[in-house]
């Protein structure tokens, strides 16, 4: 993605942006990863409601310690308003700012929304994979389309998310006796991939800790309590 694209994105009207949707839809690619990895992200923004302005964290975390490797903090400004379904829209032109910062990458990035668990198979997970050409995963906290059996209470029960005849995630209890989790693959690795990763990242806390810690970094640059910027840990 060029600067140019990025300056795009911000002023797209929602139809044109779902007619790239269904452009790149063509491009999704689930197959399953070569080999394990190593190095895990989370992804999230944080803004205030009535804001145009966006705050981004991706924090790299080791495997299988889940010891937080660098983080990228950035802010900036956005025109696309908040339409479910059209949220990459909003959302990527500061993650993509992010991700160039990170000196060192990811082999996965799990991102706070959906994957390929979204009406026309694009959420925020599945675009940005697409668009920084690496696997992604979609972590979300509340279903967006689909329907699932019931999940057993145990933590580690999943179910398919069902859109008809089509799988496009899982329902996910990541703690016993706590409401679940959707986790959907967003590009270049499996469902069996997505399940795998998003285990190795919880600890006891409902959200993996990929998506905790890059939470409470967005929320940090958006009070002002830290610097944008990209550091690394030791």
């Amino acid at each position: 993605m060029r600067k140019r694209d990025l300056d795009h994105y911000k002023q797209m009207n929602p139809k044109t942006a779902k007619r790239i949707q269904g452009e790149l839809r063509t491009k999704i690619t689930l197959k399953k990863l070569d080999q394990s990895p190593k190095l895990i992200a989370g992804a999230d923004i944080s803004f205030n409601r009535g804001s145009d302005m966006l705050h981004a964290a991706i924090i790299v975390l080791e495997l299988p310690s889940l010891r937080p490797v660098s983080r990228a903090l950035i802010s900036d400004k956005t025109n696309f308003p908040y339409i479910p379904g059209l949220l990459a829209f909003r959302e990527i032109p500061v993650l993509f700012k992010a991700w160039r910062q990170l000196e060192i990458k990811p082999d996965v990035t799990v991102l706070d929304g959906h994957g390929i668990a979204h009406p026309r198979r694009m959420g925020i997970a599945t675009h940005f994979g697409i668009e920084i050409d690496q696997p992604t995963i979609g972590c979300a906290k509340n279903i967006l389309v689909g329907t699932h059996d019931n999940l057993p209470p145990r933590k580690g029960a999943f179910v398919d998310l069902m859109d008809g005849d089509e799988k496009i995630g899982m329902v996910l209890r990541s703690r016993t006796n706590v409401n679940p989790i959707y986790v959907s693959p967003g590009h270049k690795l499996s469902f069996e991939d997505a399940y795998s990763i998003v285990m190795q990242a919880l600890t006891k806390y409902k959200l993996p800790r990929t998506t905790r810690l890059a939470h409470q970094w967005a929320n940090k640059l958006r009070k002002g309590e830290v610097e944008e910027g990209y550091v690394e840990d030791t």
